[in-house]
């Protein structure tokens, strides 16, 4: 009896005795690192929907830009015109290349609505990257040195920026006998880079008041360190953000000023060409304009609502 009573004290004892030395402790659960703005901003994007479905909206956009025969055989200049402004009412006897109808001159609607994507979203993405640049490196010489130079680039931006910019755009291409893609995105690129410079002014205008700049100057760090290898990486989330927004903009005016007839022209294909000579038929062959228009509206949005998560992203207020 006594070694049964001394074999349950010691089994006690043990049960709440604290852990020897020997015995390795729990190890400890792993902190979570702490994450950057960029990494928080593609966290929150990765879930949100309006980001999911304009990536892959644009990236279908993108393919069909770059490899439009993957998508079409027929070809969007070549016509016959047996398919004069024959339209879907017949799809059962016009083939596959033909299942969004035909146009005046007996050209495939579907096969001109793949190819003059490359003219519109070429036209967006040179511009928005033109512009990015000179009114980034304007807006950050801007904001960062202030005094005359800052008054002087205030003053010119400002003198653009008073200029209308589809109308001063008609006006540059007026000047032009032969207007092609890379006209058309001079003329935009010409009026376009004001809004992006006064958003990079204001936020280098801020990001030059934090600690890490002035510690850097402390340093001994010269003025083009300073400029590339801190502000700029801080200031450049609003840049994005309207550089993203604008370039569906960008998209919708090249159709806009092709529909008028100052922006491209045939034999040049684009969706707003086709909005133009789908007007002129507007009662009797809808689908030549309803098309192009559908395609230029969707692209548009894709643009904006990546733009606005982007944006609801980057925004810390937003959260």
């Amino acid at each position: 009896m006594p070694d049964v009573t001394k074999t349950a004290v010691t089994a006690v004892e043990d049960a709440i005795a604290p852990p020897s030395a020997a015995e390795p402790a729990a190890p400890e659960q792993k902190k979570e690192k702490a994450r950057s703005l960029w990494g928080d901003a593609w966290v929150d994007l990765r879930r949100n929907p309006y980001f999911l479905v304009s990536s892959v909206l644009i990236f279908i956009l993108l393919v069909i830009t770059a490899l439009p025969t993957l998508f079409t055989g027929a070809s969007p200049t070549t016509g016959d015109l047996v398919h004069h402004y024959l339209g879907q009412p017949e799809l059962g006897k016009i083939g596959s290349e033909g299942w969004l109808g035909y146009d005046g001159q007996g050209r495939s609607v579907y096969a001109r609505l793949i190819h003059g994507t490359r003219a519109s979203v070429i036209v967006g993405i040179c511009v928005t990257a033109i512009v990015t640049v000179i009114g980034g490196i304007m807006g950050m010489i801007a904001g960062y040195f202030g005094g005359i130079t800052d008054a002087i680039l205030s003053r010119v931006t400002d003198i653009f920026f008073g200029i209308p910019f589809l109308l001063g755009a008609m006006v540059v291409l007026q000047s032009f006998t032969e207007r092609t893609v890379w006209v058309v995105v001079f003329a935009l690129a010409f009026l376009g880079w004001t809004q992006i410079t006064r958003v990079m002014r204001g936020a280098v205008i801020t990001v030059k008041q934090a600690d890490y700049v002035h510690a850097a100057k402390a340093l001994g760090a010269g003025t083009t360190r300073i400029l590339f290898r801190h502000i700029l990486p801080n200031a450049m989330a609003p840049v994005i953000v309207v550089a993203t927004i604008a370039l569906g903009g960008y998209i919708s005016a090249e159709a806009t000023l092709s529909y008028l007839g100052l922006g491209l022209s045939a034999p040049t294909i684009s969706w707003g060409v086709d909005i133009s000579a789908g007007v002129q038929q507007i009662r009797t062959a809808q689908h030549i304009l309803l098309y192009p228009s559908i395609m230029l509206s969707i692209t548009v949005l894709a643009f904006i609502m990546l733009g606005e998560a982007v944006r609801n992203a980057l925004d810390p207020k937003l959260r």
